[in-house]
């Protein structure tokens, strides 16, 4: 048995899970928050693992949470340890054979899951400026999980790196064209390891060829994309420069015009910081119905609200319109994936998203897309032309995966 231990280091946080690829099982996952603050929370969640050819636990079964200060990123790694060491699984009894990263920016420079080297640990934090609240954390987590795993090779998956076959026409702005090459201005999407295992997971449930199959991958969490996948290739994607592009999503924007942003500099007085925050932090569905959570969205509009029915509203539009010109960009779609939290559970958003699209054999059945299932299941009818599916995206099992097939 390959096990990979599985990082994502954010700037306060380390969620780490302890992966079996080969038989796509979670041994154990945690996550540490609130480091660097006054009293830190960590939980851990450890399987009872099942032997070759026994049946595979569905659940994690025993759950620890505990309270304490944790300085740094260092000293997170060392309660990684011992919640292992003290509730299991031992990592004598279960050695990682590689450490997987999760890293958000890989810019142009990385288009494939790749060995972390000196040189690779300075890329990534070279392209810290285009990523500022992720590439830096994500590189202190590489280094705090170097200095406890010195034995194993340590490799990064790159979020962006899915999107790097995307053509120059779809990931090039409209921009002076010597400031936007001095400053590395283009589209390079994110979320790409989730389209990426969803799509493939969608081929292998359908039983059809990836490199045969017109797709078009839903990511519908708080943050929210779209991608056109033609032949396990990704060739369009909602998310752009930054993740702030594309869909409505629970506190971010999606598109608007940027002339806006002009006027309120003007008008309001907003600065660069402000609008920033504006537009990441109080904008999205949080600023249209006061809720980030589309939970909230859906019974505020089920109560009749005003603001949550039109921010739902607004965000069906938004989809709406992504689907439409990604099939118009694929020159037709063979399925349809929904996948992340909203993306896995709201069954109105699923429905509403593809009401219009009859004209062209998209048939959402009300039962299936209202039943509730764990695993990957079809929602649409049997004589849909376009299969309409459930795909629960699992990010830790395909940096797994990727890492694994590199060492």
């Amino acid at each position: 048995m390959s096990v990979v231990l599985v990082i994502n280091s954010g700037s306060s946080s380390l969620k780490y899970s302890l992966i079996d690829p080969e038989r796509e099982l979670e041994l154990a996952s945690g996550l540490i928050e609130r480091i660097g603050q006054e009293t830190g929370i960590v939980t851990h969640t450890a399987r009872t693992t099942a032997e070759p050819g026994e049946p595979v636990p569905t659940v994690l079964d025993v759950h620890h949470t505990d309270e304490r200060p944790i300085a740094d990123h260092d000293e997170a790694f060392a309660v990684m340890l011992a919640q292992f060491a003290e509730h299991g699984p031992g990592l004598d009894e279960h050695p990682p054979v590689a450490v997987g990263h999760r890293v958000v920016h890989g810019g142009a420079r990385f288009f494939e899951p790749t060995v972390i080297t000196p040189l690779v640990e300075i890329n990534i934090e070279d392209l810290g400026v285009l990523a500022p609240l992720h590439n830096p954390a994500n590189l202190a987590g590489i280094r705090a999980a170097k200095a406890s795993f010195r034995e194993v090779p340590h490799v990064a998956v790159f979020d962006t790196a899915f999107h790097q076959t995307l053509s120059p026409a779809a990931y090039t702005y409209a921009l002076d064209a010597r400031t936007a090459h001095e400053h590395r201005i283009r589209r390079y999407g994110f979320h790409g390891t989730s389209h990426k295992y969803v799509s493939e997971s969608a081929a292998a449930f359908l039983g059809r060829d990836l490199a045969g199959l017109r797709q078009i991958v839903l990511h519908l969490g708080n943050g929210a994309s779209v991608t056109a996948i033609d032949g396990g290739r990704s060739v369009e994607t909602s998310m752009g420069f930054t993740p702030l592009e594309g869909l409505v999503m629970g506190t971010r924007s999606g598109d608007i015009d940027p002339a806006a942003l002009f006027h309120l500099s003007r008008r309001a007085g907003l600065g660069i910081d402000a609008l920033d925050e504006l537009l990441n932090k109080r904008s999205g569905l949080l600023g249209l119905a006061g809720r980030s959570d589309m939970r909230d969205i859906l019974a505020g509009r089920a109560a009749g609200e005003e603001a949550a029915t039109l921010a739902y509203d607004v965000y069906i539009h938004r989809l709406r319109a992504y689907v439409g010109a990604y099939i118009a960009q694929l020159g037709g779609v063979d399925a349809i994936a929904f996948t992340a939290g909203v993306g896995e559970n709201a069954v109105d958003v699923r429905a509403d998203a593809l009401a219009t699209l009859g004209f062209l054999g998209v048939h959402v059945d009300p039962e299936r897309n209202a039943a509730r299932g764990r695993g990957i299941r079809r929602i649409s009818t049997d004589d849909s032309t376009v299969a309409v599916l459930v795909v629960p995206t699992d990010e830790e099992l395909e940096i797994a995966r990727q890492t694994l097939s590199v060492i």
